[in-house]
């Protein structure tokens, strides 16, 4: 018989979503909250008093006033990026050219994937992410290693072998034909092999030829509870590249809907500057979008019309999008959002603000039974955050009034020092250790 763990603390629970329904009825934080972890799950969530006294024998953590959240979900993020983030200067198709597939290449040799893939999964979990969707490289090796580092550290993760057979350097190309082989290959061997998730994944429409793309919506026709990964609509001169490339589709969706890469399990990241008929099929066919905010911000894109595209109840998740994006934090990315919606006339709430990164996210990946709520039966994937981890984060929550308003420095000023402890499938991660290049 497992040993039970109760945490006590601040507890954020998700009922809802705050993006669709009014905040104050989706979630809310009980400030002398509980979580029971059973194992690898969550028992159940509830009043402090009430679950000690219902389980006399638990062995008890006490975080005070910690706020105890969902492990992050990031939805979107390309881990062979980790050295090269933060590159300077650069708008999107030098920016790949110039650092991305330089970086890109070097994964080929399964010992720098390795301590790549260790690197970013050690930097994800300082952050307080527990799953994120990642991007490979066009080598099996980088998805073996990826999945072999997430294994050692029981997490639950999405990723795949990415896709180019055309508009890459020598070295990072395959064909229609092996990139189909090769996922299959990879997809077999890891798509639900422990807390394992296969996504196929075309890095986005100008790197595929239309029979690539061809051979990867018949992959996913074959393996349809797998999910399916790209971009799509992240800059202007891209979507007139895609237009030059696929002068018979209708727009950028089309590029890939004609090719069978369009469905309910279809997870597009940016998603910044979409045609009226994009919206109206991704609306209908339940695919999701992912907000990329430091990168949208870092590698100037432009504004995501979040409120606008949650009006349309299409699932919406959040993500860093390492390493276009400038962070590797959630909480940085949670702040970046905030500001771009203010930027087109929406105040974000904390309340939805914290369910993007955790339920949304989670949502988005199709893994809301398993994780990014705090409710019996999910996964013990748990982020605990110090809402005084800074002086400045400190003198303001100590001003605040309500809870949210406590909330919310941490959200718009805090990084992984506000990550007082992070829980990975009912254990706690062990201390922090020092990055090694």
């Amino acid at each position: 018989m497992s040993v039970q763990t109760l945490l006590l603390g601040q507890t954020f629970v998700a009922r809802g979503n705050p993006l669709e329904t009014p905040w104050q009825d989706a979630v809310s934080v009980n400030t002398s909250g509980a979580v029971l972890i059973d194992g690898a799950q969550i028992s159940a969530v509830g009043d402090a008093s009430v679950l000690r006294a219902a389980h006399p024998k638990a062995k008890i953590v006490d975080y005070g006033m910690h706020l105890i959240c969902p492990g992050f979900v990031d939805a979107h993020v390309h881990y062979p990026q980790t050295a090269m983030i933060a590159s300077w200067g650069k708008q999107l198709i030098d920016w790949l050219n110039t650092y991305t597939f330089p970086e890109e290449m070097r994964l080929e040799d399964p010992v720098y994937a390795k301590s790549i893939a260790s690197r970013y999964l050690d930097l994800a979990l300082d952050h307080g992410t527990t799953t994120m969707c990642s991007f490979a490289t066009i080598h099996p090796t980088s998805v073996d290693e990826f999945f072999t580092q997430a294994s050692t550290r029981d997490m639950r993760v999405v990723a795949g072998k990415t896709c180019m057979d055309r508009n890459a350097p020598d070295g990072l190309r395959d064909t229609a034909q092996t990139a189909y082989d090769d996922s299959k290959t990879l997809l077999d061997r890891w798509h639900g092999t422990g807390r394992a998730h296969y996504a196929i994944t075309p890095r986005f429409a100008p790197t595929s030829t239309p029979e690539q793309l061809d051979a990867l919506g018949a992959l996913w026709h074959a393996h349809p509870d797998c999910l399916m990964q790209t971009h799509i609509s992240e800059q202007l001169p891209e979507i007139d590249w895609v237009r030059n490339l696929y002068p018979d589709a209708r727009d950028y969706l089309d590029t890939y809907e004609t090719h069978g890469l369009l469905g309910a399990r279809a997870v597009f990241g940016h998603a910044i500057h979409l045609e009226p008929r994009e919206i109206d099929r991704i609306a209908e066919t339940g695919a999701a979008l992912v907000h990329c905010p430091t990168s949208n911000t870092f590698i100037g894109s432009g504004l995501m019309d979040l409120a606008g595209l949650a009006t349309r109840r299409i699932p919406l998740g959040l993500a860093t999008d390492t390493g276009g994006g400038s962070s590797f934090s959630m909480l940085r990315t949670m702040a970046a959002a905030y500001e771009i919606a203010q930027l087109r006339g929406t105040a974000l709430h904390p309340a939805q603000l914290l369910w993007l990164a955790t339920a949304g996210s989670a949502r988005s990946l199709h893994l809301q039974d398993h994780i990014g709520t705090l409710r019996a039966g999910s996964d013990a994937d748990l982020a605990i955050l110090d809402l005084e981890s800074t002086p400045a984060i400190t003198q303001r929550a100590r001003e605040a009034n309500t809870v949210w308003e406590a909330i919310f420095p941490t959200v718009m000023m805090g990084d992984d020092r506000a990550i007082a402890d992070v829980w990975i499938a009912g254990r706690k991660r062990a201390c922090k250790e020092p990055v090694t290049p």
